[in-house]
């Protein structure tokens, strides 16, 4: 099989997956929204970021032990996976505490889903954008350093941070769009990264860009992170199964390079014969622990974590597990590496913070 046919293999197996993720997209007016129970998050505390008409969004925080606000932190926002139609912010709480233990601020954010609201994907990035400007304009009162914040996620959710590093536009109404909403890092798991075809790979049939198309709200490239890559970008990583079938691990392949050629550090992190979710805790293997250490490893590089604190395991003395990851040539893209606090999508967003109207 050439490359050529290979990849359009894989845009046609990513457009299918993607759109399959959670069955088919709410019919607004026809469907009708369900009501999910309130989300297990330990101790965390709860603030509104959002409000939609009736409707709060909450953000599930976790401050590190004998956190006051005059030392700022790096801050990390979880968006959970669930193909944009179901899932719960509790899915990245044992992440969330972890690195609340080692100094972050932790946020797990709740957004608006087909299932439970009637929305399109678009309406998800939407919240995804809100999510990570409300962390700056409230970062005085939460005691977060508004240059270091990092948006992570993992399959749609990992969809949604990568939107708000990359992708232009789908900013909320009424919000002050002075204060960015990019983050200054990336940490996603087995994101869908690619949603249509790029150039040069070919072409997928028509009904299932339709698909895709109502799934998302607008056409599919509009929101395909792989398709607005430039230059000085947020650094990030990714963890993805090389037998990912939801989502196709040469998807990551293609964006990891895309990124690298623009100049932008990006690590591509595969993880041999895993599937889609196997980073999640409570999941067989080692891909929890493994995908932890990593993105600690990916944060101390950038100065978000410091290098002294311990690590996930719970004996200092106990030897590195066997790893399933794998490290190859044109795997691992580094291209140059971002400063930690002082590319141009961070430079504008020290400001005067201010109480929002969604708190």
């Amino acid at each position: 099989m050439t490359r050529l046919s290979a990849a359009v293999r894989s845009f046609a197996a990513a457009v299918v997956g993607t759109a399959a993720l959670h069955g088919r997209a709410a019919r607004p007016g026809v469907d009708s929204p369900t009501r999910a129970p309130a989300p297990d998050m330990g101790a965390a505390r709860v603030e509104v970021y959002k409000r939609v008409g009736d409707l709060d969004l909450n953000a599930y925080i976790f401050d590190p032990p004998g956190h006051t606000t005059n030392r700022p932190r790096p801050a990390i926002v979880f968006f959970f996976g669930g193909g944009w139609r179901s899932g719960t912010p509790a899915q990245f709480r044992p992440q969330a505490e972890r690195l609340a233990s080692r100094g972050m601020v932790a946020i797990c954010a709740d957004y608006r889903v087909a299932s439970r609201h009637g929305v399109v994907a678009k309406d998800c990035v939407e919240d995804a954008k809100s999510a990570i400007r409300w962390v700056r304009v409230q970062a005085a009162r939460l005691g977060v350093d508004s240059n270091r914040v990092v948006a992570a996620g993992g399959s749609a959710g990992g969809h949604l941070a990568a939107c708000a590093g990359i992708v232009p536009g789908l900013e909320a109404q009424g919000e002050d769009l002075s204060v960015s909403s990019v983050p200054n890092a990336m940490v996603l798991f087995n994101p869908a990264l690619v949603l249509a075809p790029l150039p040069g790979f070919g072409d997928v049939p028509e009904s299932r860009l339709a698909e895709l198309r109502e799934r998302l709200g607008v056409e599919p490239a509009a929101l395909s992170p792989a398709h607005h890559v430039r230059a000085q970008q947020p650094p990030c990583i990714i963890f993805h199964g090389t037998a990912d079938t939801t989502v196709p691990f040469r998807t990551a392949e293609l964006f990891a390079e895309t990124m690298r050629r623009h100049g932008n550090r990006c690590e591509l992190i595969p993880f041999e014969g895993e599937g889609h979710g196997f980073f999640n805790a409570g999941r067989p293997g080692r891909g929890y622990e493994e995908t932890l250490r990593a993105m600690e490893t990916f944060l101390e590089s950038l100065g978000y974590l410091d290098r002294t604190a311990s690590g996930p395991s719970d004996d200092p003395a106990a030897p590195p597990p066997k790893s399933s990851m794998r490290r190859a040539g044109g795997i691992t893209s580094r291209g140059r590496a971002a400063p930690s606090s002082g590319n141009r999508f961070v430079r504008a967003t020290r400001r005067a913070e201010r109480p929002s109207p969604g708190t």
